[in-house]
């Protein structure tokens, strides 16, 4: 379309300056030789002309100058006599008073052209002089009207012409445009198209590479920019696989000896009491750190199915605010929690892993915060979640779970990296990702987001208005029979 435009405008551009170039030369032509032939003409026949004139001599003067012009009409005045060489042709209204004061005037030959019934004429007036060498005026006038629409129709057919080659000219732009476009413009767009698919993630996208030129080379320097891509991103997903069952195993294979241990550190525990100090202190540290392995072998285990994509849910219609009350209840913390549960709030959840990630907030809440810490169930209008892979509909109802505490909270760096696995915070809150007893292991609020994830919501963190932390779980509000977001 622009290379059209551009020859369009340089078409119409070349066709105003050749139209009004032909025109002036055309007219200049016309009146010079119009000019030339009136002060010859007149100079011949004013020769045997006798002043002062009559009416008959001067009719005949004007005659004789037309005869010798082609018939061009011809208007002598002397003085108050006029003559014209057509009685019958109109010359008022062609000839101006400014040619004639010009004229008289004396100041030599004087051209005008005039529109008179919408037709172009040439009017030319001259003042006869005395042949004396002075250049007296003799106070006879002569002007000649010529008609120029024939050099009106000279132009306009000429102007025709050269619109009819505008056509053949735009035709002519248009068939080079399609040429451009198909050998610059159609492979640079299969080359934007590629490199959106292999931004999408399809990194078998590759272009035809067809000729030498400097697309070619470009065509080419991309197909081999995403074979080692593709290349580097199989080599990483080979290692991230390996390191997913590597973990998976260790934490199988860890199980069996854990259990052992396990049962060994409770027997000791319970005769910790019979044993020396020494002794007593040393069962009870192994029991403790035992069973912190093996919560941390559990989480490892819970990961490495959230990342083989090996969890179900086993959603069902509940009652969350039944939910939240027994997760604090099963772990004795009714009386150190304070509870603010919208009754009858229902939606379809997996009831077990909910309870996982109350416990986990929770836990972190009284283990990391200070009180009162606080639990607020309610329902909320939200158009998508923060972090959710999920995308949702504008205006969705939602179910919170709000967790707050009156602690140091944490520092917007922290709050940034809080769901990530293994973190640990500065000393505001010793270990942000917790499980619900003992120290954390950094995986805690990991899977308490993945879960929230599976269940197509989120968490979020943030600080709360009166300091600490406050921990929000946003779960979208669906009951039995609905369609899923």
């Amino acid at each position: 379309m622009t290379f059209v435009v551009v020859a369009l405008i340089s078409a119409v551009t070349a066709t105003a300056l050749a139209y009004r170039d032909a025109r002036t030369a055309v007219l200049r032509r016309t009146q010079d030789a119009a000019v030339n032939d009136v002060r010859t003409r007149v100079t011949a026949v004013a020769a045997d002309f006798d002043l002062p004139p009559d009416q008959r001599s001067l009719a005949r003067f004007a005659a004789k100058v037309s005869d010798g012009l082609g018939a061009r009409i011809v208007v002598a005045r002397y003085q108050d006599l006029v003559a014209v060489s057509d009685p019958l042709a109109d010359t008022e209204g062609r000839i101006t008073v400014e040619l004639r004061s010009a004229v008289r005037a004396g100041d030599g030959t004087r051209f005008q052209r005039v529109m008179w019934r919408d037709e172009p004429y040439l009017v030319v007036g001259m003042p006869v002089t005395y042949a004396d060498g002075d250049h007296r005026f003799s106070g006879l006038e002569v002007f000649v009207i010529t008609d120029l629409r024939a050099e009106r129709d000279d132009t306009a057919a000429l102007l025709d012409s050269v619109r009819a080659g505008i056509l053949p000219v735009v035709v002519l732009a248009a068939v080079l445009a399609l040429l451009a476009a198909g050998t610059v413009l159609r492979p640079v767009r299969k080359l934007g198209r590629a490199t959106r698919e292999l931004a999408e993630g399809d990194l078998g996208s590759r272009v035809a590479v067809t000729g030498h030129d400097e697309l070619a080379d470009l065509a080419r320097t991309f197909n081999e920019t995403a074979d080692a891509l593709q290349a580097s991103d199989a080599r990483l997903r080979d290692q991230e696989a390996k390191a997913r069952r590597f973990v998976a195993d260790v934490s199988h294979e860890l199980r069996t000896p854990l259990a052992a241990m396990t049962m060994v550190a409770t027997v000791l525990e319970e005769d910790a009491d019979q044993l020396p100090p020494d002794a007593a202190r040393a069962a009870r540290t192994v029991g403790a750190e035992t069973a912190r392995l093996s919560r941390l072998v559990e989480d490892l285990m819970e990961i490495s199915r959230f990342d083989a994509n090996a969890i179900r849910l086993n959603a069902a219609e509940t009652d969350l605010a039944d939910t939240v009350r027994a997760s604090l209840a099963l772990r004795g913390w009714t009386d150190r929690v304070e509870v603010r549960l919208d009754e009858g709030v229902r939606a379809v959840v997996d009831r077990r892993r909910v309870d996982v990630i109350v416990a986990n907030l929770v836990g972190n809440a009284l283990r990391h915060g200070a009180p009162p810490i606080t639990v607020t169930l309610g329902t909320r209008t939200r158009a998508r979640p923060t972090t959710s892979t999920t995308s949702t509909s504008a205006g969705a109802e939602w179910v919170t779970v709000e967790v707050a505490d009156h602690g140091p909270g944490l520092p917007p760096e922290a709050r940034a990296r809080v769901f990530d696995r293994f973190y640990k915070a500065d000393a505001a809150r010793t270990r942000s990702a917790a499980d619900t007893g003992g120290q954390g292991s950094g995986l805690g609020t990991a899977i308490a987001l993945e879960n929230a994830r599976l269940h197509g919501g989120t968490i979020d963190v943030a600080e709360g208005p009166e300091g600490g932390a406050v921990f929000t779980l946003w779960l979208p509000l669906r009951l039995t029979g609905e369609e899923s977001e």
